[in-house]
Protein backbone atom coordinates (compact mmCIF):
# COMPACT_ATOMS: atom_id res chain seq x y z
CA UNK A 1 0.00 0.00 0.00
CA UNK A 2 3.14 2.09 0.54
CA UNK A 3 4.39 1.78 -2.95
CA UNK A 4 7.11 -0.13 -1.74
CA UNK A 5 10.27 -1.03 -4.56
CA UNK A 6 10.76 -4.55 -2.61
CA UNK A 7 7.28 -5.41 -3.50
CA UNK A 8 6.32 -6.75 -7.32
CA UNK A 9 4.36 -4.90 -9.29
CA UNK A 10 1.43 -7.87 -9.92
CA UNK A 11 1.40 -8.29 -6.13
CA UNK A 12 0.57 -4.89 -5.34
CA UNK A 13 -1.74 -5.12 -8.08
CA UNK A 14 -3.58 -7.96 -6.52
CA UNK A 15 -3.32 -6.72 -2.84
CA UNK A 16 -4.75 -2.93 -4.23
CA UNK A 17 -7.82 -4.93 -6.11
CA UNK A 18 -8.58 -6.48 -2.48
CA UNK A 19 -8.38 -3.29 -0.72
CA UNK A 20 -10.73 -1.75 -3.54
CA UNK A 21 -13.14 -4.92 -2.95
CA UNK A 22 -13.63 -4.18 1.02
CA UNK A 23 -13.39 -0.53 1.14
CA UNK A 24 -10.09 -0.47 2.89
CA UNK A 25 -9.15 3.27 3.71
CA UNK A 26 -5.11 3.72 4.72
CA UNK A 27 -5.16 5.22 8.38
CA UNK A 28 -3.14 8.47 7.86
CA UNK A 29 -2.66 9.14 11.65
CA UNK A 30 -0.68 5.73 12.21
CA UNK A 31 1.17 6.19 8.91
CA UNK A 32 1.86 9.70 10.25
CA UNK A 33 3.17 7.73 13.47
CA UNK A 34 5.42 5.46 11.75
CA UNK A 35 6.99 8.29 9.61
CA UNK A 36 6.85 11.41 12.06
CA UNK A 37 4.86 13.27 9.49
CA UNK A 38 1.25 14.52 10.21
CA UNK A 39 -0.08 15.45 6.87
CA UNK A 40 -1.67 18.67 8.26
CA UNK A 41 -0.53 22.03 6.46
CA UNK A 42 -0.60 25.38 8.61
CA UNK A 43 -1.88 28.54 6.15
CA UNK A 44 -1.35 31.81 8.23
CA UNK A 45 -3.10 34.83 7.19
CA UNK A 46 -1.95 38.19 8.88
CA UNK A 47 -5.06 39.19 10.56
CA UNK A 48 -8.29 36.75 9.80
CA UNK A 49 -10.37 39.76 11.38
CA UNK A 50 -9.51 42.57 10.38
CA UNK A 51 -8.24 43.84 6.93
CA UNK A 52 -8.40 40.33 5.31
CA UNK A 53 -11.40 40.30 3.11
CA UNK A 54 -13.83 37.18 2.73
CA UNK A 55 -13.16 37.35 -0.98
CA UNK A 56 -9.56 37.25 -1.00
CA UNK A 57 -9.82 34.34 1.78
CA UNK A 58 -11.85 32.30 -0.37
CA UNK A 59 -9.84 32.61 -3.37
CA UNK A 60 -6.46 31.49 -1.53
CA UNK A 61 -7.95 28.54 -0.01
CA UNK A 62 -9.39 27.05 -3.13
CA UNK A 63 -6.61 27.31 -5.03
CA UNK A 64 -5.08 25.64 -1.92
CA UNK A 65 -7.80 22.43 -1.59
CA UNK A 66 -7.56 22.18 -5.77
CA UNK A 67 -4.13 21.52 -5.84
CA UNK A 68 -3.03 20.40 -2.75
CA UNK A 69 -1.95 16.12 -2.54
CA UNK A 70 -5.26 14.03 -1.42
CA UNK A 71 -3.44 12.30 1.79
CA UNK A 72 -2.58 16.25 3.12
CA UNK A 73 -5.66 18.26 5.34
CA UNK A 74 -5.42 22.36 5.66
CA UNK A 75 -5.73 23.85 8.97
CA UNK A 76 -6.22 27.93 8.33
CA UNK A 77 -5.07 29.97 11.20
CA UNK A 78 -4.15 34.11 11.78
CA UNK A 79 -0.74 35.08 12.48
CA UNK A 80 -2.11 37.48 15.16
CA UNK A 81 -2.96 34.30 17.65
CA UNK A 82 -0.79 32.27 19.85
CA UNK A 83 0.47 29.77 17.45
CA UNK A 84 3.64 28.91 19.38
CA UNK A 85 2.37 25.65 20.73
CA UNK A 86 0.38 24.49 17.75
CA UNK A 87 3.27 24.47 15.25
CA UNK A 88 4.65 21.30 16.06
CA UNK A 89 1.91 19.36 14.08
CA UNK A 90 2.69 21.03 11.23
CA UNK A 91 4.68 19.11 8.34
CA UNK A 92 4.80 22.29 6.82
CA UNK A 93 3.61 25.96 6.74
CA UNK A 94 2.62 28.40 3.78
CA UNK A 95 2.59 32.21 5.34
CA UNK A 96 0.22 34.74 3.13
CA UNK A 97 1.86 37.88 4.63
CA UNK A 98 0.50 41.13 4.27
CA UNK A 99 2.31 43.35 6.21
CA UNK A 100 5.99 43.66 7.83
CA UNK A 101 4.78 42.85 11.25
CA UNK A 102 4.63 39.05 10.29
CA UNK A 103 8.53 39.23 9.95
CA UNK A 104 9.13 37.64 13.18
CA UNK A 105 6.80 34.75 12.56
CA UNK A 106 8.72 33.85 9.50
CA UNK A 107 11.67 34.24 11.60
CA UNK A 108 10.31 31.33 14.01
CA UNK A 109 9.06 29.65 10.95
CA UNK A 110 13.05 28.98 9.67
CA UNK A 111 14.50 28.67 12.97
CA UNK A 112 12.04 25.68 13.47
CA UNK A 113 13.54 24.32 10.10
CA UNK A 114 9.78 23.78 8.45
CA UNK A 115 9.17 23.65 4.88
CA UNK A 116 7.87 27.24 4.52
CA UNK A 117 6.35 29.32 1.50
CA UNK A 118 5.51 33.15 2.29
CA UNK A 119 2.96 34.25 -0.79
CA UNK A 120 1.06 37.53 -1.39
CA UNK A 121 4.14 40.09 0.10
CA UNK A 122 7.27 40.46 -0.82
CA UNK A 123 10.15 39.84 1.62
CA UNK A 124 13.15 41.13 2.01
CA UNK A 125 14.98 37.93 3.01
CA UNK A 126 16.73 35.28 0.37
CA UNK A 127 16.48 31.82 1.94
CA UNK A 128 13.12 31.30 2.22
CA UNK A 129 10.41 31.30 -0.96
CA UNK A 130 8.25 34.28 -1.33
CA UNK A 131 6.02 34.64 -4.51
CA UNK A 132 4.00 37.99 -4.93
CA UNK A 133 2.44 40.59 -6.84
CA UNK A 134 3.89 43.47 -7.81
CA UNK A 135 1.15 45.77 -6.16
CA UNK A 136 2.69 49.13 -7.03
CA UNK A 137 2.79 48.94 -10.96
CA UNK A 138 -0.81 47.62 -10.78
CA UNK A 139 -1.73 50.62 -9.16
CA UNK A 140 0.19 52.92 -11.11
CA UNK A 141 -1.03 51.15 -14.42
CA UNK A 142 -5.33 51.51 -14.04
CA UNK A 143 -5.12 55.06 -12.54
CA UNK A 144 -2.65 56.36 -15.62
CA UNK A 145 -5.67 54.41 -17.46
CA UNK A 146 -8.23 56.20 -16.15
CA UNK A 147 -6.04 59.69 -16.41
CA UNK A 148 -5.90 58.52 -20.56
CA UNK A 149 -9.77 59.08 -20.52
CA UNK A 150 -9.74 62.54 -19.39
CA UNK A 151 -10.55 62.02 -15.46
CA UNK A 152 -7.99 64.93 -13.41
CA UNK A 153 -10.02 65.35 -10.17
CA UNK A 154 -9.96 62.05 -7.84
CA UNK A 155 -10.76 60.55 -4.88
CA UNK A 156 -9.11 57.86 -2.77
CA UNK A 157 -10.37 55.20 -0.13
CA UNK A 158 -7.13 53.19 0.80
CA UNK A 159 -6.83 50.46 2.46
CA UNK A 160 -5.80 49.59 6.05
CA UNK A 161 -3.26 51.23 7.47
CA UNK A 162 0.01 48.60 8.26
CA UNK A 163 -0.35 46.38 5.56
CA UNK A 164 2.34 46.40 2.65
CA UNK A 165 -0.58 45.88 -0.17
CA UNK A 166 -1.69 49.72 1.01
CA UNK A 167 1.41 51.45 0.74
CA UNK A 168 2.10 50.17 -2.57
CA UNK A 169 -1.36 50.57 -4.19
CA UNK A 170 -0.90 54.23 -2.64
CA UNK A 171 2.05 54.80 -4.11
CA UNK A 172 1.45 53.73 -7.43
CA UNK A 173 -1.58 55.70 -7.20
CA UNK A 174 -0.36 59.26 -6.21
CA UNK A 175 2.99 58.92 -8.50
CA UNK A 176 1.13 58.08 -11.24
CA UNK A 177 -0.70 61.74 -10.44
CA UNK A 178 2.62 63.33 -9.85
CA UNK A 179 3.75 62.42 -12.84
CA UNK A 180 0.80 63.94 -14.54
CA UNK A 181 1.37 67.36 -12.42
CA UNK A 182 -2.17 66.59 -10.71
CA UNK A 183 -3.57 67.26 -7.44
CA UNK A 184 -5.46 65.47 -4.85
CA UNK A 185 -7.96 67.53 -2.81
CA UNK A 186 -7.38 65.71 1.08
CA UNK A 187 -11.07 65.53 1.51
CA UNK A 188 -11.60 63.02 -1.40
CA UNK A 189 -8.90 60.58 0.78
CA UNK A 190 -10.48 58.17 2.97
CA UNK A 191 -9.05 55.45 4.29
CA UNK A 192 -11.21 52.05 4.98
CA UNK A 193 -10.23 48.39 5.76
CA UNK A 194 -10.57 46.66 2.90
CA UNK A 195 -13.91 45.61 3.65
CA UNK A 196 -17.47 46.83 1.82
CA UNK A 197 -18.60 48.65 5.08
CA UNK A 198 -15.76 50.81 5.35
CA UNK A 199 -15.91 51.54 1.59
CA UNK A 200 -19.74 52.43 2.03
CA UNK A 201 -19.18 54.98 4.65
CA UNK A 202 -15.81 56.44 3.06
CA UNK A 203 -17.58 56.99 -0.72
CA UNK A 204 -20.65 58.72 1.62
CA UNK A 205 -17.76 61.04 3.22
CA UNK A 206 -16.15 62.05 -0.34
CA UNK A 207 -19.76 62.56 -1.46
CA UNK A 208 -21.12 64.69 1.53
CA UNK A 209 -19.11 67.67 0.47
CA UNK A 210 -19.53 70.69 -2.02
CA UNK A 211 -17.88 69.06 -4.25
CA UNK A 212 -17.00 65.25 -5.99
CA UNK A 213 -14.34 63.70 -8.03
CA UNK A 214 -15.04 62.69 -11.23
CA UNK A 215 -13.10 59.30 -10.35
CA UNK A 216 -12.32 57.24 -7.26
CA UNK A 217 -9.77 54.48 -6.51
CA UNK A 218 -10.74 52.06 -4.35
CA UNK A 219 -7.93 50.16 -3.16
CA UNK A 220 -9.54 46.57 -3.39
CA UNK A 221 -12.95 45.32 -4.87
CA UNK A 222 -14.62 44.34 -1.61
CA UNK A 223 -14.96 48.20 -0.74
CA UNK A 224 -15.65 49.20 -4.29
CA UNK A 225 -19.15 47.70 -3.65
CA UNK A 226 -19.90 49.47 -0.55
CA UNK A 227 -19.01 52.53 -2.82
CA UNK A 228 -20.85 51.93 -5.38
CA UNK A 229 -24.11 50.88 -2.70
CA UNK A 230 -23.21 54.75 -1.17
CA UNK A 231 -23.45 56.59 -4.94
CA UNK A 232 -26.83 54.71 -5.55
CA UNK A 233 -27.80 55.35 -2.31
CA UNK A 234 -26.76 58.84 -2.80
CA UNK A 235 -28.26 59.01 -6.24
CA UNK A 236 -25.72 59.10 -7.92
CA UNK A 237 -24.81 56.86 -11.05
CA UNK A 238 -21.98 54.87 -11.73
CA UNK A 239 -20.11 55.91 -14.21
CA UNK A 240 -22.12 58.48 -15.25
CA UNK A 241 -21.91 60.79 -12.48
CA UNK A 242 -18.70 59.36 -10.98
CA UNK A 243 -16.39 56.79 -12.16
CA UNK A 244 -15.06 53.82 -9.45
CA UNK A 245 -12.01 51.31 -10.04
CA UNK A 246 -10.38 48.54 -7.99
CA UNK A 247 -8.45 46.29 -7.30
CA UNK A 248 -8.15 42.61 -7.45
CA UNK A 249 -10.38 41.80 -10.11
CA UNK A 250 -12.37 39.18 -7.67
CA UNK A 251 -14.61 36.60 -9.21
CA UNK A 252 -17.87 38.95 -8.77
CA UNK A 253 -16.66 41.98 -10.42
CA UNK A 254 -17.76 41.27 -13.62
CA UNK A 255 -21.31 40.69 -12.67
CA UNK A 256 -21.74 43.76 -10.84
CA UNK A 257 -23.38 46.98 -12.52
CA UNK A 258 -21.58 48.46 -14.08
CA UNK A 259 -19.02 46.03 -14.47
CA UNK A 260 -16.09 46.93 -12.51
CA UNK A 261 -12.91 48.25 -13.95
CA UNK A 262 -10.05 47.03 -11.81
CA UNK A 263 -6.85 45.32 -11.35
CA UNK A 264 -6.32 41.57 -12.27
CA UNK A 265 -4.18 40.60 -9.01
CA UNK A 266 -2.87 37.07 -9.84
CA UNK A 267 -3.92 35.67 -6.35
CA UNK A 268 -5.00 32.20 -7.64
CA UNK A 269 -2.27 31.95 -9.28
CA UNK A 270 0.35 32.77 -6.62
CA UNK A 271 -1.93 30.36 -4.21
CA UNK A 272 -1.31 27.68 -7.01
CA UNK A 273 2.44 27.91 -6.91
CA UNK A 274 2.63 28.08 -3.86
CA UNK A 275 1.01 24.62 -2.42
CA UNK A 276 2.62 22.77 -5.20
CA UNK A 277 5.72 24.27 -4.04
CA UNK A 278 5.22 23.47 -0.64
CA UNK A 279 3.77 19.89 -2.03
CA UNK A 280 7.13 19.45 -3.96
CA UNK A 281 9.64 20.65 -0.79
CA UNK A 282 7.58 18.15 1.41
CA UNK A 283 8.17 15.31 -0.75
CA UNK A 284 11.53 15.86 -1.95
CA UNK A 285 14.38 14.48 0.21
CA UNK A 286 16.95 16.95 -0.90
CA UNK A 287 16.69 20.55 0.31
CA UNK A 288 15.28 22.77 -2.56
CA UNK A 289 16.86 26.07 -3.45
CA UNK A 290 14.62 29.31 -2.48
CA UNK A 291 12.77 30.69 -5.04
CA UNK A 292 11.63 34.31 -5.24
CA UNK A 293 8.87 35.65 -7.78
CA UNK A 294 6.70 38.82 -8.34
CA UNK A 295 4.22 38.59 -10.69
CA UNK A 296 3.15 41.91 -12.70
CA UNK A 297 -0.83 42.69 -12.15
CA UNK A 298 -2.71 43.23 -15.40
CA UNK A 299 -5.50 45.84 -15.92
CA UNK A 300 -9.22 44.90 -16.49
CA UNK A 301 -11.32 47.35 -18.12
CA UNK A 302 -14.65 47.16 -18.17
CA UNK A 303 -17.41 49.88 -18.04
CA UNK A 304 -17.51 51.83 -14.58
CA UNK A 305 -14.82 54.17 -15.58
CA UNK A 306 -16.50 57.09 -18.06
CA UNK A 307 -14.42 58.15 -20.89
CA UNK A 308 -14.47 62.12 -20.64
CA UNK A 309 -12.64 62.78 -23.27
Amino acid sequence: MNDSVAVKMETKQRIRAIADELGYVPNLNAKGLANQHSYLIGVFFSNLEIGTSSSFLAEVIDEINKNIPSEYSVSINSINKDTAQVLQKFDGVLIVSQSNSDDHFIDQMVQRKLPLVVLNREIERSDVSNLAADEYIGAKNITEYAIRLGHTRFGFIKGLSGFASTDQRQNGFYDALDEHQLNIDPDFVKEGNYLPKSGYAAMRAILAGSTRPTCVFCANDDMTIGAIRACSDLGYRVPEDISIFGYDDMRYSKYLIPALTTVHKPTGLIAERGIKLLTQMLASDEEIAPIKEVIDPTPIVRNSVQDLR
